[in-house]
């Protein structure tokens, strides 16, 4: 089993999570995060005030997935989130070493 964290642009978010869902992976958990990379922030004016903006908003989306599927994932997230433009997102790749779904005790890639 691998545990997949991509961060993404949050308009992306929906064209990957349909992607995703083309492959049967239905599960996932998205948060709203604040980060920077490359992409070192930009500037903006507020009220004639120009001011940093050091943390770009993303989307972070966390799967659990069977290993078999973790290359159609990852290339489905690439091709959903690429804009081909800087802040694209990162993807992060574990590996699992089990999952237990409490309702059930099912464990392993049946409880996924």
């Amino acid at each position: 089993m691998k545990y997949v964290i991509a961060i993404i642009k949050p308009h992306r978010l929906e064209p990957v999570r349909e992607a995703l869902s083309r492959l049967g992976i239905e599960g996932m958990t998205v948060t709203e995060v604040k980060g920077f990379g490359r992409q070192r922030g930009h500037k903006e004016i507020y009220r004639g005030a120009e001011y940093t903006v050091n943390f770009l908003p993303k989307v972070k989306i966390e799967i659990a997935l069977d290993a078999a599927l973790l290359e159609q994932a990852i290339d489905s997230i690439v091709s959903a989130a690429n804009t081909g433009q800087i802040g694209d997102g990162k993807i992060f790749v574990l590996d699992l070493e089990d999952a237990l779904r409490i309702r059930t005790s099912e464990r392993g890639t049946s409880a996924l």
